[in-house]
């Protein structure tokens, strides 16, 4: 699995990008760097996007509020077009919880799509209970899912339950993105 921010050889064909998304703890990172490695695209983490301020702010507890997002949301639909232009695909760990969020990196220029990890909170509670050495704390598991727009309606978008072992999701995922042709088909 490349690591994040590392460049992967510049090949011909559209540019695309896959953003997968969820509430914290549904897998996103694991997911997305499986894919970029299944696609051979670039790993993006939009957690490495978060400026000081907002992660401080996070692992104290406290959720950010839609404002604060605006700019990091601005710096990820900015790299995503800036690596399409560069010639490299690229598959984006972020939460998108808001619907405003994700048709920002719509604009961004690059055929995009969008996996949606869901499960029930008792499934995600668990998980992050599991979880270790993340900023984000479980408590701010509501304020997620309160901050969440199911994109139910969203032409571009999959979902993918996350019950299961992280091999069963990806072939759940790579299944439903062909099922939905990706740009890059």
């Amino acid at each position: 699995m490349p690591p994040a921010n590392t460049p992967l050889p510049v090949t011909a064909g559209p540019r695309w990008a896959l953003a997968v998304m969820g509430v914290s703890g549904s897998g996103k990172s694991t997911l997305a760097a499986a894919l970029a490695l299944h696609y051979g695209a670039l790993y993006l983490d939009a957690d490495d996007y978060h400026d000081a301020a907002a992660r401080a702010q996070m692992a104290s507890g406290v959720p950010l509020q839609d404002a604060q997002r605006v700019p990091w949301v601005a710096r990820l639909a900015a790299t995503l077009a800036t690596e399409a232009a560069a010639g490299r695909n690229t598959v984006l760990a972020f939460s998108g919880l808001r619907r405003e969020h994700r048709q920002r990196l719509r604009e961004s220029g690059v055929p995009m799509r969008f996996v949606f990890l869901h499960a029930t909170p008792a499934v995600i509670a668990a998980r992050l209970s599991a979880r270790a050495g993340h900023f984000m704390p479980a408590r701010l598991l509501d304020s997620q899912f309160e901050a969440l727009q199911p994109p139910t309606d969203e032409a571009d978008v999959v979902a993918v339950d996350i019950d299961g072992t992280p091999e069963q999701v990806l072939a759940r995922a790579i299944a439903a993105l062909e099922a939905k042709p990706l740009p890059m088909t």
